[in-house]
């Protein structure tokens, strides 16, 4: 006798939970508010809210955005001020945060301006691929040395305003005591100045106060530039080696690149970041390029101290303008050259192996 088996029923299918659907957060941040929009990769958009620019206000805004769907892309304005804060707490959370750019003025004039709008339009620019640029990550040894580099200049400005006040204020005193000062140096000047005693003169007691005032200076000034060149000296020593390169220009270079300098493509974005990388400027049988006056302009300034330093002491790069003279070029031009040639070099120093690895296997 043959046992066959029973059919067994087919149980349905479990339903599968969907796919929550991808949506893009453009922010249009300010001091104590933070405007945010949310768009769908078709371009449609969901809401926009306000939060306050505070650590419980970020919370509540990624929480916002991600209760429409799958936050993985973010657009951000002013990553660099008042944005700062937030894209650090975004890239922490795993959102791919993109720097984005003030709208378009043309673009604004027709539609209006409101903090909505340019939130709207800060999330589209990341959808339509036109912000790409990822934002400096805002820790490390860049910016540390960001900080420093701020307080050194405000300290040096105002050591030379107190500098030119004090001799100011020297052509209107006592003549013998005017006879007496105006033989010293500078540095003599200061260190009398500030041992002046206080008979009762408001030009004496003036002298004697900014005296000090530009001791104090010079105390700072010191102090940040040690730190500055420690700073230096830890991340990115190698820098130093290079010719013309010192601890000043070696940190306007590598806060210009940032903490995460793999964020630059090529050495050729890195050159249009400080500024030395021709523009295009051809119109009908015209074929000519101009400088390029945006970028980093401490950078660039970086870049021109280094190549004036190898054109005083570097025996290949008076050898090449020599070469490029001969070949009637100005040395105005011959320099803008240069500039060129120090951020490549400058910039496979600063990027990580892997990254240089990539970019030449990309090429």
């Amino acid at each position: 006798m043959t046992i066959t088996s029973m059919p067994q029923p087919t149980l349905p299918a479990q339903p599968e939970e969907p796919l929550a659907e991808d949506v893009i957060l453009g922010v249009d941040t300010h001091k104590d508010v933070h405007v945010a929009a949310v768009i769908t990769v078709l371009g449609a958009l969901l809401a926009h809210q306000q939060f306050p620019a505070t650590a419980a206000g970020y919370h509540q805004l990624l929480a916002w955005a991600r209760s429409f769907g799958a936050l993985r892309r973010a657009g951000v304005e002013c990553t660099g001020s008042y944005g700062a804060a937030l894209t650090r707490f975004l890239s922490r959370e795993n959102v791919q945060v993109i720097e984005v750019n003030q709208p378009d003025r043309a673009l604004r004039r027709k539609r209006g301006k409101t903090d909505a709008v340019d939130a709207e339009a800060a999330a589209r620019a990341v959808l339509s691929g036109r912000a790409d640029v990822t934002p400096k990550s805002g820790e490390g040894p860049a910016a540390d040395m960001r900080v420093l580099r701020l307080a050194k200049e405000s300290a040096v400005k105002a050591r030379t305003q107190a500098k030119n006040q004090l001799k100011a204020v020297l052509l209107g005193v006592d003549p013998a005591l005017r006879e007496a000062l105006s033989t010293l140096s500078n540095t003599a000047l200061i260190a009398r100045c500030a041992d002046l005693a206080d008979a009762g003169d408001a030009a004496v007691f003036t002298l004697r106060l900014l005296a000090r005032r530009i001791q104090q200076l010079t105390a700072e000034v010191k102090e940040l530039t040690r730190r500055v060149s420690k700073a230096v000296h830890r991340c990115h020593p190698q820098l130093l080696d290079i010719i013309g390169v010192g601890p000043d220009s070696a940190a306007a270079l590598l806060i210009a690149a940032g903490d995460n300098p793999e964020r630059l493509a090529s050495e050729a974005s890195f050159a249009a970041l400080c500024g030395v990388s021709p523009v295009e400027q051809s119109s009908g049988k015209t074929q000519r390029r101009r400088l390029n006056r945006g970028g980093n302009r401490q950078a660039n300034a970086a870049l021109y101290r280094i190549v004036v330093t190898r054109i005083r002491r570097d025996a290949r790069t008076r050898l090449y303008l020599e070469r490029r003279t001969k070949q009637g070029m100005s040395k105005r031009e011959i320099i803008r050259c240069l500039k060129r040639y120090v951020a490549r070099e400058i910039y496979r120093q600063i990027q990580p192996a892997s990254a240089l690895a990539a970019s030449s296997s990309a090429a």
